[in-house]
């Protein structure tokens, strides 16, 4: 009887559908906001350098990450596929997280020396040229745009406020180690740092 009535109350059974899922999400979530391996770096992780920063906020400004997950998730098929699945000790300095759930192409988290520098290039100038099947766009700006580093630096100081461990030394460095390169110098920096540090890959 009374389910019968919480039924037939519409108001009211929206009232505990929503305890209900806040109550699943505390329970799931609050413990790991507080758990030692969701917030402590895996052994080596760093900081990104300087030119692999710039080569994040480029991969995120034309999109990569709407296409491309960066989280192979813990499943047979994937990790046979791009490698050890991803735990979250390697996130730790990213700001924002680029996981994401969608893939039109290949996860990227283990895509770091995977191939060549030259490769990538090529890959981002036209894709079919190293891949025929391919959809995604090419980035041919990319190889004429020139960074000046200029706000590099700044970028660093609002990171370390955030917990990355940035030191002065970098901060001042940043300008002076990315000016004059060009954008896919910086992109294919990253994308070669990205999983490098768990690498089981067959």
């Amino acid at each position: 009887m009374q389910h019968e009535k919480v039924e037939k109350n519409i108001g009211l059974m929206i009232i505990l559908i929503i305890v209900a899922i806040s109550f699943g999400t505390l329970v799931e979530l609050v413990p790991l906001m507080f758990a030692k391996e969701t917030n402590e770096p895996i052994a080596g992780l760093k900081p990104y350098p300087a030119l692999q920063l710039e080569g994040r906020d480029i991969y995120i400004r034309e999109g990569c990450n709407n296409c491309h997950s960066q989280m192979v998730r813990p499943l047979r098929a994937e990790t046979e596929r791009y490698g050890h699945y991803s735990v979250a000790g390697e996130f730790v300095y990213d700001h924002p997280f680029l996981w994401g759930s969608k893939r039109t192409g290949p996860d990227l988290a283990r895509v770091g020396e995977r191939y060549s520098d030259d490769w990538h290039r090529a890959h981002l100038y036209n894709p079919r040229d190293v891949v025929p099947e391919s959809n995604m766009p090419g980035y041919p700006w990319l190889f004429e745009r020139t960074l000046d580093g200029e706000s590099t630096g700044k970028k660093m100081s609002v990171l370390r406020k955030l917990g990355v461990p940035y030191t002065d030394e970098d901060i001042a460095g940043a300008r002076s180690a990315v000016a004059g390169k060009k954008e896919i110098d910086a992109l294919v920096a990253y994308l070669q740092g990205l999983g490098t540090l768990i690498q089981t890959r067959r």
